[in-house]
Order: structure tokens, then sequence, then C-alpha cells
């Protein structure tokens, strides 16, 4: 026996999502973002209430990506007095400070401490007779479970269902059944009764009204995201957290084309930075802007209402390194501002400013502070990473694309579409996007196109053809990376795909171009943006005292030694763990600088497992 959880309230311990939790979230944070929209025009309050029994995560994660004002959640309640005025509290220094809209966000198994169940309406009661404002409240109910799979939960379920069978194969009498599930970026087994028994001992303990133990048994990413929207959410409200000489400048910087989750980034690294007591500084328009225009603003937490959820870069970003726009003038400015630390979110392009920053260091003393990379792109080519910020983004973006045009070949019989998925010479969209979609074939700049293969394709295109039954099995697609060939473009591969068909098919090209992009950045985007900000600005807090005498004295500056170099570093998803690893490792052994791309590819097994799922024959 073996078990895949699948659960819209992420409820099962041991693993760090469930199938369907994603989804459920999508549908929360798009409804929020439309019902806000009303809120702001009437300068109301709205309760929304989400599912979630014995288990707040849907709440919580809604109220990061989001930036709610308040949530309520079974792990961790307060008394029946103590929640009515902290929320009262935080909603009302919201409002003097400018706030217009407020969002209240309850999970349905909310409850006092006392175990009294706390309900929409009663939020609502406090919210109009304490607070006088007009308040709605919306229950979003089963629609939560509603509407197609993101990304996301669509390849999890067919990388654990491929796990599961080779649980299943792999195992004696003699083995524990196996729970597949998914930590960081990896899949993993763990023992099934005791994930069980883990998930059922949360219940009881808040039953037993031991609220610490039931937040103990979540997993540590579920306290560390509390943690996170309790510090974003007070920003410069309370008391800052640290004394006055340990308050620091940090500046952020934006590098690359734009990718969602680009604005979260900025805006829980400056709340994080206020509630902590650091002075959160943007840097607009990348290395130019501040090179030519000394463009550099303080962040206010008033002038950012929105960032959370808004596409593109609000701060502006290009990709120019800091070579290209004047090393010289950056590191001036960088001493101008007396920055303590800099955090980069961004591409390629942003990898390689850190190694040119880092490697300045000997030259300009001002560079001599902890720099932290947050990779963000679609390519997700950024070696020290499986993930970048956007890549979530765009593979929603371009599934929704596919799932429209895939709709279209299925009403018309013989029809297949060649789509130009961009990610420069990386083939991780592509890859991800024929697993999601179920594509017929794909092809990456990793392996390029060979004839052999393509002719190989087109006879099984043209078998699966003949065979279809049923009008779901009519539609075909082939996903090709710009980069993949650079003789044959999406239009001439459906030109050559349809004369070797011999009229068995034809094929269309259909190119989505910057619509890959994405809209709205995704609730995976946001949220791990949040994480992966604040993770930043700890670790330039914790680096202080390595580099302080170096900043102090040009004669103590070793540039090779290995502590001071580990400085400059670029925060990362590694299999089951978020890692920092130093700029210098990563760039001198670990990339192939010319193409632009790591030497590992970490998504190389999925290709194999997405091409056995179509029944596609490799050409050796």
């Amino acid at each position: 026996i073996c078990g895949t959880v699948g659960s819209i309230d992420n409820d099962m311990s041991t693993t760090d999502a469930t199938i369907g939790a994603y989804s459920a979230l999508d549908r929360i944070c798009t409804a929020i973002d439309y019902v806000e929209a009303t809120a702001n025009s009437h300068s109301r309050a709205f309760v929304v209430e989400v599912m979630g029994r014995n288990c707040g995560w849907l709440a919580l994660l809604a109220g990061i990506a989001t930036s709610a004002d308040y949530i309520l959640i079974p792990e961790k309640p307060a008394s029946s007095r103590e929640w009515q005025d902290q929320m009262c509290d935080i909603v009302s220094k919201h409002r003097s400070r400018g706030k217009r809209t407020t969002i209240v966000i309850i999970a349905e198994g909310a409850i006092a401490a006392d175990l009294t169940p706390i309900s929409s309406a009663d939020v609502h009661k406090v919210l109009v007779d304490r607070l006088g404002l007009d308040t709605r409240i919306t229950t979003l109910g089963h629609v939560q479970r509603g509407g197609t799979a993101v990304a996301y939960d669509r390849i999890l379920a067919t990388l654990q269902g491929v796990e599961a069978v080779n649980a299943v194969l792999d195992s004696t009498p003699d083995t524990p059944s196996p729970l597949i599930a998914i930590n960081e970026n990896k899949i993993t087994r763990k023992p099934l009764v005791e994930s069980v028994k883990l998930t059922k001992s949360v219940a009881d303990a808040i039953h037993a009204k031991d609220f610490k133990k039931a937040m103990a048994l979540r997993d540590t990413e579920f306290i560390e995201h509390l943690n996170n929207f309790m510090a974003t959410n007070s920003a410069d409200h309370n008391e800052p957290k640290l004394p006055v000489d340990k308050r620091l400048k940090i500046a952020i910087v934006n590098v690359g084309a734009p990718a969602g989750g680009i604005n979260s980034a900025v805006y829980s690294m400056a709340t994080y930075c206020m509630s902590q007591g650091h002075k959160p500084y943007a840097i607009y328009n990348g290395w130019s802007g501040l090179a030519r225009h000394e463009s550099v603003r303080s962040l206010d937490w008033k002038s950012m209402l929105g960032w959370q959820s808004r596409g593109g870069s609000e701060i502006g970003t290009n990709r120019v390194t800091p070579e290209d726009a004047d090393l010289g003038m950056i590191a001036y400015y960088f001493q101008k501002y007396q920055f303590d630390g800099l955090v980069i979110v961004g591409g390629f392009e942003a990898f390689v400013s850190l190694n040119q920053l880092e490697r300045a260091r000997d030259s300009y003393a001002a560079f001599r502070i902890p720099m932290v990379l947050i990779p963000a792109t679609l390519s997700n080519n950024v070696p020290g990473t499986e993930y970048s910020l956007g890549s979530d983004t765009a593979l929603n973006a371009l599934m929704e694309y596919c799932d429209v045009i895939k709709q279209s070949a299925s009403s018309t019989r013989g029809r297949a579409f060649v789509v130009d998925v961009q990610g420069g010479n990386s083939g991780f969209l592509a890859t991800c996007a024929a697993l999601a979609v179920g594509a017929q074939a794909s092809y990456v700049p990793e392996e390029g196109i060979s004839l052999a293969q393509l002719s190989q394709d087109i006879e099984t295109l043209a078998d699966s053809f003949a065979k279809s039954d049923g009008r779901n099995r009519f539609g075909k697609l082939i996903l090709k990376s710009t980069n993949a060939s650079k003789a044959l473009s999406a239009e001439s591969l459906a030109s050559v795909m349809t004369a070797e068909a011999e009229g068995k098919f034809d094929a269309k090209p259909a190119i989505p171009g910057h619509v890959q992009q994405g809209g709205l950045p995704s609730p995976i985007d946001r949220t791990r943006a949040t994480r992966l900000a604040i993770k930043a600005v700890d670790f330039i807090e914790n680096q202080q005292d390595i580099i302080k005498e170096a900043r102090a004295d040009d004669g103590l500056f070793n540039p090779d030694d290995k502590e001071l170099s580990a400085t400059a570093t670029v925060l990362g998803v590694k299999g089951s763990h978020v890692r920092f690893t130093p700029i210098r490792q990563l760039y001198d052994f670990e990339t192939e600088v010319t193409k632009r791309m790591p030497k590992i590819i970490h998504w190389e097994a999925q290709r194999a497992i997405a091409d056995h799922l179509v029944g596609r024959k490799r050409v050796e």
C-alpha cells in the first residue's frame, strides 16, 4: 500500500504540499484580489471565510499572498477578548496610515483559546461595532475546490503518481507502507503510518488546548510562514524589534526581465526591514538608473500597498550589469548612502551582477557588505537553485494558453499545434509545461532537434491520430523552446510536420510570446518571494560581524578569504533544502557562462517521465 495525499487543506504532516492545496489557494487569492477592488472603491472591510477545519494553511498563505490585515486560524487562537483587541489594533493602525481596504481572512475552523468557535459573523460584528467599518462577509465555500488544477498540482500529482508506482515495485513484504511527499523541490517517501499518526495528533492537541504542540507538529515551513506574516504585517506600526545599534540600511534592486513575484519580494523585504528596525532602500531602474540618475529612494509602507499581488516590477528593471553601467559610480552611491547590505532580485544578469560586485570588493570597499541574490526568471536558469521566482507564474500562463489551443485542436480532426516556448537556453519551461498539459513531445536547447527524432515523432503522432478514439484524444501539442533549433522555428517545424505527415494530420504554429511572463503573480511565487526575502534580510543581519573589519580597513581585506567571499551568495532551493551558496563557488565551478546556464540540469529526469507517459519513442 502506498499513499499520495489529495487535500485542499494541506493538512498532512511530513509533506510541504498536498495535491489540490495550491489550486484552492489560487482560487482564494483570485477572489480576494477581486474583492479588494470593491473594498478600495467603497473603503470597505471584507471578512473572507476560507476552508480549513483543523488546518489554517489556506488562510495563512492567502493572508501572505494578499497582504491581508488579519487572519484567524485554528493553530494559533487567542482568548476571545484578545483576538478582538489585536484585530482592532492592527486594522485601526493600517487605516490611520491611509489604507482604504481591510481584509480579514478566517479559516472555517477558527477558534478562541477556550475552543469556542469564531464565525465570520463574530468578526463582522467586531469590525462594525468597535471600528464602525462598512463590512461585508464573503464565504468562498466550495468554489475553492473548483476550476482547473494549477500547474504545480498537475506536475506534483504526476510525479507523485510515478513515484508511488516505483515505491510499490521497490517494496518487499517487510517494507513499511510509504507516503509520497514533497519537501521543498524533492519528491520523497515517508512512513505512511507515522505521517497519519502525526496528522491526527494535531487535531488532538488543538482539542486538548495544547496549541504550542499543535504548531510544533505542523511542518517548520508553516511556523516560518506565520512568523513572516506577523512581521510583514506589523511593518513600521510597532516598536522595532532590534536595538538602535543593530539597525541597518539595506538596498534592493531588480535586474533582468520582469518575473512574477518580484514585487512580492520587494514588499516583503521592505516591510520585514521596517518591523526589525532597518531602513529599506529601493534602487530604481536597475544599475543604469543608479549610475545615471542616483535613483535611490527609501521605501515607505503606504506607497507599497498592493505590491504583494502585482505583476511586473514596480521599481523598474533592465538587463544592464554593473560593469556596463559604471562600477565606479555604483560604488560611489553605495558609499554615499552607506548601505550595510544588498538584495538583488533577478535572473542570469543578476547572477552576473553579483559576481561582478564580489570581484570588485578588492578595489571598492563599498561592496564589502553582505549581498544576496534571490533568483527571479521564468527561464529558471540561475545556478544554485532549482526554483526561481516567476517560473511558476510563467508555467501557469503557458499552461492556460496550451489548454485553450488544445481545445481548439480537439475540435478539428487531425490538428496539432507547435507551441513556441520562451526560456533562453533552458528547456525547463517547455519540459514542465509538457508534463502539465500532456504534450506529445517537447524540444529543448539541451537536446536540440535531430532529424531522426523528428521523423520518429511525426510517425508516432500520425499513429496516435489514427488510433484516437473520442473527441478528447484528437488535439495534440508539441512544445518547442525558441532556442531548441537555430534552423527550425515553430512555423517551419509545423510546415515540415504537415508535409511529412502526408495528409494524416496537419500542424499549425502557436506563439504565446510575452504572455508567458504571466499577469498577476501566482500564490506560489508570492509566498515563496516573501519567504526568500525575509531569509535574505536575516542573512544580511547575521553576516555583519564577519564583514565589519573588512569594511573598516583596506589592509585587512583578503579577497580570497572563504568566509568573506561567502557573504556574497545565491539563495536558492536545492533538493529538499533552502540553501545559501557563495557566488564565487557557483560562478567558477557550476556555471556555463557562455550558455547562461548551470552545468547540472536538475529537471532532466522529468523529461523521461513526460516522454514515457505519452508513449514517445526516443531515438538514441
